[in-house]
């Protein structure tokens, strides 16, 4: 039936237009009310928190200025100075190191061009840089692999910033005889995807990178076992790996091919695809400790350019993504009511950044193959994955329920009592007098502002109902980590270079 203009209705007086368009808004769920946000200056900080994580001898062109040089003797008579702290604390812990380092360089390899034309593929560069020199030295002998550096249990009951700390700097290794896949296996594909980032401009260093990751993974798979059945409550409290060892045999793998294109490593992620749990089970997203998610996302990209033998992985990173995007019959995460994704009260952030770049990634990947996901009998589009992924980044840059940024120095209200010891005290510069480790405690327990922001962490964020206590004292909210921006990068990057 055709509408009949001459017999219309008249249109509707301007008040009750207005009506109609607040009753519209209010039905629209927070989180799809997405402002606009400064993309680029959020991924400048991202960038710019690694500098500000750095342990050893600092460069000239260290942008942050605050910081001074740290752990200078640190493994005494093997060279184990230099990496990353891994949050607020000023332990180097390897396993959520090496996780660090191979994101960083995946963001990379993913995000190059954006990088390069946004100005910041150079700083990106270095930061992975920064981390692979360092597991580079951890391997320092045949089936030698240094896991830790600083005493955690000392260090925890210490508040010392890392220049003028005193706590016991003693190092923890794995070998053949005390053996540790999971380490070793995400080592190695730090070192591989880290080889990739400089193939055409520092040919040289990458093919020692290369070689490295071939010797770490050759330990991790003939001397199998948990780091942490091998080091105990050296690293159980901390970072014990909960999942296992055999998601980073996967994952050194999928980055050893990916490196190398030899044919072994591709028979390696076939043969053991379902016994290691590539092809059978997958999780929420990729984090220092379960690498499934990464492996599938990665994989996928082989079998849309015809390796049809790669399938399983492909079958479940489309799982991945069912579990976790909300409105399909096959998702099980948690989204919080302001619509972040929440798989627990510790550093839930890790999970969050982690899983949206993941999404962008496999979208990219879906639409380069003009495939689509099956989440039963949903059809789920590149956009959609895309949609969901920028939902996420925009919630931790301040269209939350809060209306406050989670990245320190970006936004609005963003955190300003940070749990982290360099940042909580007076710089080095600032006050050269050694503080001592109880007195350094009248900082953790002060109720102004960090002294030193450290600009660009994200802290582990708020809880399942959307609350955050901007309290150093609520460290599972309000500690910044390494890994924690290692996934922001990347899909900052992307957002960021959509806007070119």
């Amino acid at each position: 039936m055709q509408l009949d203009l001459d017999q219309a209705p008249p249109p509707p007086p301007p008040l009750l237009l207005l009506l109609l368009l607040l009753i519209l808004t209010a039905s629209i769920p927070h989180a799809s009310r997405a402002p606009s946000f400064d993309y680029a200056d959020a991924l400048d900080k991202s960038i710019l928190f690694y500098e500000q994580q750095r342990s050893g001898e600092l460069p000239e062109d260290q942008r942050a200025t605050w910081r001074g040089d740290s752990a200078l003797t640190d493994g005494q008579d093997v060279d184990l100075v230099g990496g990353y702290y891994d949050a607020g604390n000023n332990v180097k812990f390897g396993f959520p190191g090496a996780f660090t380092t191979t994101m960083l360089a995946w963001s990379v390899i993913e995000t190059g061009l954006e990088l390069d034309s946004l100005g910041e593929l150079g700083y990106a560069k270095e930061a992975v840089r920064w981390g692979a020199d360092y597991i580079a030295k951890t391997y320092s002998a045949p089936n030698v692999l240094w896991a830790q550096v600083g005493d955690a249990q000392a260090d925890h009951a210490c508040w010392e910033r890392p220049e003028d700390m005193d706590t016991p700097r003693t190092a923890y290794r794995i070998d053949a005889a005390h053996p540790g896949s999971d380490l070793a296996g995400e080592s190695a594909a730090a070192l591989a995807a880290s080889s990739i980032v400089f193939q055409i401009t520092d040919p040289g260093y990458s093919s020692e990178l290369l070689a490295k990751a071939q010797d770490i993974f050759r330990f991790a798979d003939a001397y199998r076992g948990k780091y942490s059945d091998s080091l105990g409550g050296v690293v159980t409290p901390y970072y014990n790996s909960f999942s296992g060892y055999e998601d980073e045999l996967l994952w050194a793998a999928a980055w050893l091919y990916k490196a190398s294109r030899d044919e072994q490593y591709l028979s390696y992620l076939i043969e053991n695809g379902a016994g290691f749990g590539g092809t059978t089970g997958t999780y929420y997203t990729a984090t220092w400790d379960n690498k499934l998610a990464g492996v599938q996302v990665l994989e996928s990209q082989l079998f849309f350019s015809g390796r049809s033998d790669l399938e399983g992985y492909k079958t479940q990173a489309d799982n991945f993504v069912c579990s976790v995007l909300p409105g399909n019959p096959k998702s099980t995460a948690t989204i919080t009511p302001g619509g972040l994704l929440y798989v627990q009260e510790a550093s839930n952030m890790q999970y969050v950044t982690s899983a949206a770049f993941l999404f962008f990634t496999y979208a990219k990947y879906l639409e380069d193959a003009s495939q689509t996901v099956s989440c039963g009998d949903v059809q789920v589009s590149p956009d959609e994955l895309n949609a969901f992924a920028k939902q996420q980044v925009d919630y931790i840059l301040g269209n939350n329920p809060r209306n406050s940024s989670y990245m320190i120095g970006f936004g609005r209200n963003f955190p300003q009592r940070v749990h982290h010891r360099a940042s909580s005290m007076p710089s080095i510069e600032d006050h050269p007098a050694k503080i001592g480790c109880q007195e350094g405690f009248q900082y953790l327990q002060a109720s102004s502002p960090n002294p030193n922001p450290i600009v660009g962490g994200v802290v582990g964020g708020p809880d399942s109902s959307d609350q955050y206590s901007d309290d150093r004292e609520a460290f599972t909210q309000s500690e910044p980590s390494t890994y924690i921006n290692a996934g922001l990068v990347g899909a900052l990057a992307t957002l960021a270079g959509q806007t070119l």
